[in-house]
C-alpha cells in the first residue's frame, strides 16, 4: 500500500496583498503528475485545505478540480478537517466526494465508527485501516464545567484526545481482525506535538487549542500522518510520525524550507519506506538583512531568481540605518527596474512598515479577532518563546471573555 501524506495547503491564502492563486493552482498539478508517476493508491491530506472557513470561490474551485483530477489517477483521497477549515463548508459536499473516491471527515463524528476507514490500493483490495482523525475542538470531546482553571482544562483536553485515539485504534485493531488480521493500521492528526518545530504562519484560531500533545500518548500505529505544523519533520526523531508541512511557504520565515510531501509505503509488517518528494518552488520567496550599502547587492542577487512574469517577493530587515524615517523611497530606488517587490520591511529594532508594491487589500469585515491579532503579531520582531507566551495570553483574555454571560 503506497500513500501519499500531504497537509495544510491553506487554499484561498491573502499573503500581504499577494494572492496565492498561481502557486496552490502548479502545486496542485504537480501533484497529480506525483501520484501518477508514483502509483500511489491513497493521497491523505491531513487538514487545512482551506486558509480560513470562508475561501474565495476560485479555493474551492481549485480543490473540486483536484477532486475530479485524481479520481481518473485511480487514487483514494482522504480529507480531514484542519483548525482553519470551516467544519460545515467541508463536510456539505462529502455525500457527493464519497461518489468521486473521495471521503471527508471534517470533525470528530458522533459515531466513532466513521471515522475508521479501510483504505483500498489499485486493484481494490483492502491495502490499510486509517484512524481518520481531523482537527479536535475542546467541544467534540469535553464538557465545559465552570470554574476549572486554564491549566484544568488543558488537562482534560490533552486526556480526551488521548482517550480519542485509543477508542479509535481498538476499533480499527477490530476492524483489522474482522478482515484477517494482516492489514497496517494508519492515524492521522492536527494538531502540535511534543518537541515539533512551528513558523510564524502556523496560528491557531480556536480557543482552548492543544498546545503540544505528547507523543506517547499517540497509539502504536504503522504510520502517523499529522498536519497543523508547516515545516517538514519527523516527531522525536521518530521514522513513523511525521509533518509532511505545508506545500508551499505560508510566511517568510519558511522562504528557506525545502517543502514536500510524503510517499509512505506500508505492507502487513508495517511501515517499510517513507520517501520525500521535494515540491518545487514556484514563487521565489526571500528574506534579506543588511544596512542600506549592504542591500543593494543582495538584492541584486535576489533579482536572478525572478522574472518580469513572476518576481521575487522580499522582506527585507533594514539592519544599522533602521532609524531613518524614508526607507521606503531609499528601498524603491534600489528595486527600480529589477524583478523583485518588497513585500515587507522591518527595522531591527523591532518595526514593520507596509511593503512597497503591494498593500493589503484586506479588510477588518474579512478578518476573525484571531486573524487580526496573528497578523498584528507578524509585524513584530521577537523571539519565538515570547511569541508563544503571548498567544497563550491571547487564548486566555479570549476565553474568559467567551464565558462571561452575554
Amino acid at each position: 500500500m503506497r500513500i501519499l501524506h500531504s497537509s495544510d495547503w491553506h487554499l484561498g491564502q491573502h499573503f500581504m496583498g499577494k494572492t496565492r492563486q498561481a502557486e496552490h493552482q502548479a502545486f496542485l498539478a504537480w501533484l497529480i503528475e506525483q501520484v501518477q508517476a508514483q502509483q500511489v493508491d491513497a493521497v491523505l491530506v491531513a487538514g487545512d485545505i482551506f486558509d480560513t472557513g470562508a475561501p474565495p470561490s476560485y479555493a474551492r474551485e481549485l480543490y473540486n478540480h483536484f477532486i475530479v483530477e485524481l479520481r481518473q489517477s485511480g487514487a483514494e483521497l482522504l480529507v480531514l478537517g484542519g483548525n482553519h477549515d470551516s467544519v460545515a463548508m467541508l463536510g456539505e459536499s462529502k455525500t457527493l466526494l464519497a461518489q468521486l473516491n473521495t471521503r471527508v471527515i471534517p470533525s470528530v463524528c458522533a459515531e466513532l465508527e466513521e471515522q475508521v476507514l479501510v483504505l483500498h490500493d489499485r486493484t481494490g483490495q483492502p491495502g490499510a485501516i486509517l484512524c481518520a482523525i481531523p482537527f479536535i475542538r475542546p467541544r467534540d470531546v469535553l464538557f465545559s464545567q465552570a470554574g476549572e482553571s486554564a491549566q484544568s482544562k488543558q488537562q482534560n483536553l490533552q486526556n480526551a484526545i488521548q482517550q480519542h485515539y485509543q477508542q479509535l485504534y481498538a476499533l480499527a485493531c477490530a476492524k483489522r481482525d474482522a478482515l484477517g488480521g494482516q492489514l497496517p493500521i494508519i492515524a492521522t492528526g492536527h494538531l502540535t506535538t511534543v518537541g515539533a518545530s512551528a513558523s510564524e504562519s502556523v496560528r491557531e484560531i480556536y480557543v482552548g487549542s492543544l498546545e503540544a500533545f505528547p507523543t506517547r500518548f499517540f497509539p502504536p500505529a504503522a504510520y502517523i500522518a499529522l498536519g497543523h505544523i508547516h515545516r517538514p519533520q519527523k516527531v522525536g526523531g521518530l521514522e513513523h510520525i511525521r509533518y509532511c508541512g505545508s506545500p508551499i511557504p505560508l510566511s517568510f520565515d519558511e522562504a528557506k524550507q525545502q517543502k514536500e510531501v510524503l510517499l509512505v509505503d506500508l505492507t502487513s509488517a508495517g511501515l517499510q519506506q517513507v520517501t520525500v518528494l521535494p515540491v518545487p518552488r514556484f514563487q521565489p520567496l526571500l528574506s534579506l538583512s543588511g544596512s542600506l550599502s549592504e542591500l543593494p547587492d543582495a538584492i541584486n542577487e535576489a533579482a536572478k531568481q525572478g522574472t518580469v512574469q513572476t518576481p521575487v517577493w522580499l522582506e527585507v530587515l533594514v539592519t544599522a540605518d533602521d532609524y531613518l524615517s524614508d526607507l521606503q523611497p531609499r528601498l524603491q530606488a534600489l528595486c527600480e527596474g529589477l524583478p523583485v517587490e518588497v513585500l515587507r520591511i522591518r527595522r531591527e529594532r523591532g518595526t514593520a512598515v507596509a511593503g512597497l508594491t503591494s498593500a493589503t487589500r484586506e479588510t477588518l469585515d474579512e478578518l476573525s479577532v484571531s486573524d487580526v491579532f496573528a497578523q498584528r503579531l507578524s509585524s513584530e520582531s521577537l523571539e519565538p518563546e515570547v511569541q508563544v507566551r503571548l498567544v497563550g495570553l491571547y487564548q486566555q483574555v479570549v476565553a474568559e471573555l467567551a464565558e462571561e454571560p452575554a
